[in-house]
């Protein structure tokens, strides 16, 4: 963990910090791919996105998460990258990498968790960016719409859910390595798709 790190920081700050590297990384490489050079270009990522929302699925069903994080089952966007590749006459990519369980242990999934939605709150950049390949939230591009309320305002919401988790020290630093797994298993995805 990064020494300028409080301890009384909350969860999703000292996450913030301990994935930065991996976070950075994996920006980077994903603009590297020059996604909004083409459709045929945005396709590739949306197949990153399929793979990676399609890993953590299950995540989104478990009644014991959604116990600890109300609304989860409403922030779920499988369908949505599904509809955006159909859209732009793609078939969905192959079962090339088998989900996560379902019953993941409690920090692992909100690890995972944490970067799925963090991806959604910075999608809403680059929803800005898509609008100059003509998609939207109605076409191409309905994954990365912002929430009704807000992207924000859904991510402090998701955030504060996820810092009221009671967790062990032990607990917390699975946390963090799964969320570092997790963005690595979405560099491997990019990989596949512009390596």
């Amino acid at each position: 963990m990064n020494a300028h790190i409080a301890p009384e920081d909350s969860r999703s700050l000292r996450l913030k910090a301990a994935t930065r590297d991996s976070h950075g990384a994996l920006d980077k490489r994903i603009m590297a791919g020059d996604i909004f050079a083409d459709l045929d270009s945005f396709a590739r990522f949306l197949r990153v996105q399929y793979r990676f929302h399609r890993s953590i699925d299950r995540l989104y069903a478990s009644p014991a998460l959604e116990a600890l994080l109300p609304g989860l089952a409403g922030r779920r966007r499988l369908q949505q990258v599904a509809a955006d590749l159909h859209d732009l006459g793609q078939d969905l990519p192959g079962a090339d990498m088998a989900p996560l369980a379902g019953d993941l242990p409690l920090p692992v999934a909100l690890g995972w968790l944490y970067v799925a939605e963090g991806s959604n709150l910075g999608g809403t950049v680059l929803y800005k960016m898509a609008a100059r390949l003509g998609l939207d939230q109605g076409f191409g591009a309905r994954h990365l719409a912002a929430h009704p309320d807000g992207a924000a305002r859904h991510w402090r919401e998701f955030t504060a859910a996820l810092d009221a988790v009671p967790l062990s020290a032990a607990q917390e630093q699975q946390v963090i390595d799964a969320a570092d797994a997790a963005f690595r298993s979405v560099h491997g995805h990019v990989e596949i798709e512009f390596g």
